[in-house]
């Protein structure tokens, strides 16, 4: 009755405003001048410029589109687009989207930010068996600002926002709209605990070894004896994954802070890994069987080899398995630590430089560029570098490295045909990768053994990278698989912007670089450039001898594999030798 008698008043109002001689606003952006053939017409009133409407009448009126038209009408005109893009939109626009959210946070535009990170905020996931084959979305926090990380367990997933609150999401029975009792993922949630700065859990791709979630916070201890107020320390929580009860804590020095933590190891000697903020690596020793009782211990907190061993490092991320660690520091060199020798035979294809007695001495990757992130499965891991670049290294049984082959790797190799990927994730013995089109839609791809339906829409597996039948939000960020499903993370950071760089055409050969240009299909990534470079460098050397060493070089250069390189340079010194006994003077150019 409320909604029918307002449509009678606006009927009425919209009546005699048709009846009158109303005003025509001008739809037009004002800085762009007068409208074509904009000469008053006939049985019409005056033209009313928008830039005649107080900018706050404009802003509030905008600030009710969805964000979708607030982006789309930004870009119409360069009037719409500095309306548009005024952080007094933004705020109204987050203050509608989630009201008890009470700061705006932090970086250039944060009400802008904090929209967006709210709006694109989604879980999303498919399961691999059942009828229903099909994308959902999980229940979405009202006080969650933004998705940063997620990480599923034996039966919830956790999620952590941008402000510190880690979220618990349930999986329940509930009622459909038919009345039939279901099982539903991720459809309650509660707060688990405030102030997180990260979480993990068993580092083991089966979800079933995930009893516990270890939490990286920052909680308010009383002072000292005698003195007032409180510090803030860094403490690791440990909760359980079942329940969401807490069973065990530990504080550290109010001195020590860190931003990131890993497991790595056994049940019994679960290692803790802590990165500190100044780059250096701390571990302990917990024993998981005994976390359930109820009494107190001391643990000892110890810096890790790597930091040891390379105190000139600092390492700016990690990533485990249960018997591997891998570090990067922020130059972009990558280390490795391999605790069993399997891991390391499948790894690195020999036990040459394995050392049962020092598991934790680090071991550096030969990289040719910047990594920028990674992913590292059981046996085999994957490496992004500044470039786009996507190397992948290890156990190559089911195909898992993309490659087109079943062949071992034991050092990175490079996977021409996959560039400038958003998300990387190497599970098992298969991976998958998110990339995203010239047109800004993403897709999945994956590669490795399908069985279980881990690669919707090939059964059989692929060992090279396909696409996946899966649906992939606009906004996917980050990527996990676990036996029973594929989840993906939907979130959107406007002031995280990409970081890959342009590779340089000397190092481009055979290498496909997403292009817009017109001449992209012809030549890809600009082969047919770098190669004419080339040319031109052993032109220039003045004797054959320097054209052979110029070109040894070159090879050096180019992406090949090993063996393949190894073959040219083999060859190359026999032609040089070659020439070098045939000759009786010294070479000239012509020769």
């Amino acid at each position: 009755m409320v909604r029918r008698s307002r449509r009678q008043k606006l009927q009425k109002v919209t009546g005699l405003c048709g009846r009158e001689e109303g005003l025509r606003v001008k739809r037009s952006c004002p800085s762009c001048g007068p409208e074509p053939g904009g000469e008053e017409k006939k049985g019409r009133g005056n033209p009313i410029s928008l830039q005649l409407f107080p900018p706050e009448l404009v802003e509030h009126i905008i600030s009710f589109l969805p964000v979708r038209d607030v982006v789309a009408l930004g870009q119409t005109c360069h009037y719409f687009h500095e309306v548009c893009d005024a952080e007094g939109v933004w705020r109204r626009i987050c203050r509608r989207l989630s009201p008890r959210l009470r700061e705006q946070g932090s970086g250039v535009r944060p009400w802008k930010r904090a929209a967006i990170l709210n709006y694109t905020k989604g879980l999303y996931f498919q399961a691999f068996g059942g009828r229903r084959r099909c994308l959902s979305k999980s229940v979405a926090p009202l006080l969650a600002h933004g998705y940063r990380r997620f990480l599923p367990t034996k039966d919830h997933v956790f999620i952590l926002d941008y402000v510190g609150t880690l979220f618990f999401l349930k999986n329940a029975l509930v009622s459909s709209t038919l009345g039939q009792i279901q099982w539903k993922r991720a459809c309650r949630y509660v707060v688990l605990c405030r102030g997180a700065k990260d979480f993990a859990s068993d580092p083991r791709c089966d979800t079933v070894y995930r009893k516990y979630l270890y939490v990286l916070a920052t909680r308010e201890q009383p002072g000292v004896v005698g003195t007032t107020g409180s510090r803030a320390c860094d403490c690791v929580e440990v909760y359980l994954q079942s329940s969401g009860q807490r069973v065990f804590k530990m504080t550290f020095h109010h001195s020590m802070s860190f931003k990131q933590i890993v497991l790595v190891g056994q049940e019994t000697q679960r290692a803790l890994l802590l990165l500190t903020e100044e780059g250096k690596i701390y571990s302990l020793v917990v024993n998981e069987t005994q976390l359930d009782q109820p009494r107190s211990y001391t643990v000892q907190l110890a810096l890790r080899k790597v930091s040891r061993c390379l105190p000139h490092l600092r390492v700016a991320g990690m990533a485990s398995n249960q018997s591997s660690t891998l570090y990067i520091t922020d130059q972009g060199g990558v280390y490795f630590e391999v605790h069993t020798p399997g891991v390391y035979r499948d790894l690195f294809g020999t036990l040459q430089a394995f050392d049962p007695l020092d598991q934790q001495m680090p071991l550096a990757l030969s990289l040719p560029a910047k990594i920028l992130f990674c992913a590292l499965g059981y046996n085999h891991l994957g490496l992004v570098d500044e470039f786009g670049r996507l190397f992948m290294q290890g156990n190559n049984r089911y195909g898992q490295l993309g490659t087109g082959d079943r062949m071992d790797r034991g050092e990175p190799t490079q996977v021409h045909y996959l560039q400038r990927p958003i998300a990387l994730w190497c599970g098992l013995n298969h991976s998958l990768v998110l990339s995203q089109g010239s047109d800004f839609s993403k897709e999945l791809l994956g590669c490795g053994c399908g069985a279980g339906g881990r690669l919707p829409g090939w059964p059989k597996g692929s060992a090279s990278f396909v696409k996946l039948h899966v649906k992939v939000p606009l906004c996917a960020c980050s990527l996990c698989s676990t036996r029973e499903c594929l989840y993906m993370l939907s979130s959107h950071d406007v002031e995280h912007h990409p970081t890959y760089r342009d590779l340089p055409a000397s190092r481009v050969v055979g290498t496909p670089e997403p292009s817009l240009g017109a001449g992209a299909s012809q030549d890809p990534g600009g082969a047919a450039q770098a190669c004419e470079e080339y040319l031109n460098q052993i032109h220039s050397c003045p004797t054959l001898q320097d054209r052979m060493e110029k070109m040894k070089e070159i090879v050096g250069w180019m992406p090949l594999m090993a063996a393949q390189k190894d073959f040219f340079w083999e060859a190359l010194d026999l032609l040089q030798r070659t020439a070098a006994g045939a000759g009786s003077g010294p070479p000239t150019p012509e020769s």
